[in-house]
């Protein structure tokens, strides 16, 4: 069935050149939607532009860069009028001891993981709010809700992109548009092909070792999975605020807030406790 244009939606797609973005852009364009992707390297997507000559292009972006974001997001509805679907999928992943992280580590993984799709959201609001819609989907991670030993700088950029899209979503309701935070689990991209390492610190190897020991279930999945739940998430009239894609780590995220919950309520007297009426001076 040929694609009916007249309904298609636009879609502005960072960290497109590559791993889920590329398979978000390979989908969208698929469905004869037009597609705006984004990427520090846009050799990749070349070869799209030749097939997809009049719905899809590409633009270089570092989206750590403010100023050229909102520069870039004007260049885009310049060239297809409108934007319908914001994905801030870009991403990176250092793995290391909190200790080992240098300040330009830090800065890194939250520049990208978290600055960067604050600046996409800032970016594009003004277009969403004016026509009185638009989905912006943010790219999460099961380390946006639980974190482990050597994951505790990139759970930090997720927490706070998690976070600060949980305020969007109430804020930008009154003016039609939709806020959706994506937790993926094991989706073998090159998020993780391409992670990096901190320098080991050799205090930390007896906890190295110990980790080493322990068993750990890994279920990876080909990213047009995502994109397929993705598609059902944005074609619903309703999308929800979280959506988590993959079994295994559906039971862990479960799991993981049924043992916050315990732990709450195991310290309601102590926690009640702390909240007492301050008595008022008589009249």
């Amino acid at each position: 069935m040929k694609p009916n244009n007249s309904t298609s939606k636009v879609w502005f797609i960072t960290g497109a050149s590559s791993g889920l973005g590329l398979e978000f852009t390979k989908t969208a364009l698929n469905l004869g939607d037009k597609v705006v992707g984004v990427s520090r390297n846009i050799e990749p997507l070349m070869e799209l532009e030749k097939r997809y000559k009049t719905t899809f292009k590409s633009f270089k972006l570092d989206i750590t860069e403010r100023a050229s974001v909102f520069e870039t997001v004007e260049k885009a509805i310049t060239h297809f009028g409108k934007l319908d679907l914001v994905v801030n999928n870009a991403g990176n992943m250092i793995l290391g001891m909190i200790e080992e992280f240098t300040e330009d580590d830090i800065k890194q993984q939250i520049d990208t993981n978290f600055y960067g799709a604050v600046w996409v959201s800032q970016a594009v609001l003004p277009h969403l709010r004016k026509q009185k819609s638009g989905h912006i989907i943010q790219i999460s991670s099961i380390g946006g809700i639980l974190a482990g030993p050597m994951t505790g700088i990139y759970s930090a950029s997720k927490f706070a992109l998690e976070g600060f899209s949980e305020a969007l979503a109430q804020e930008v309701s009154h003016f039609g548009v939709h806020v959706s935070i994506v937790e993926p689990g094991g989706y073998w991209t090159n998020l993780y092909t391409n992670m990096q390492f901190t320098t080991i610190h050799e205090e930390y190897s007896p906890v190295r070792e110990f980790l080493e020991t322990q068993s750990y279930e890994s279920k990876d999945s080909h990213p047009k999975e995502a994109a397929t739940a993705l598609l059902k998430l944005i074609n619903d009239e309703k999308p929800p605020l979280r959506l988590i894609l993959g079994s295994h780590v559906f039971d862990a995220a479960i799991e993981h807030e049924l043992s916050k919950i315990k732990t709450w309520k195991d310290w309601e007297t102590v926690s009640r406790s702390a909240e007492k009426a301050i008595p008022q001076p008589e009249e």
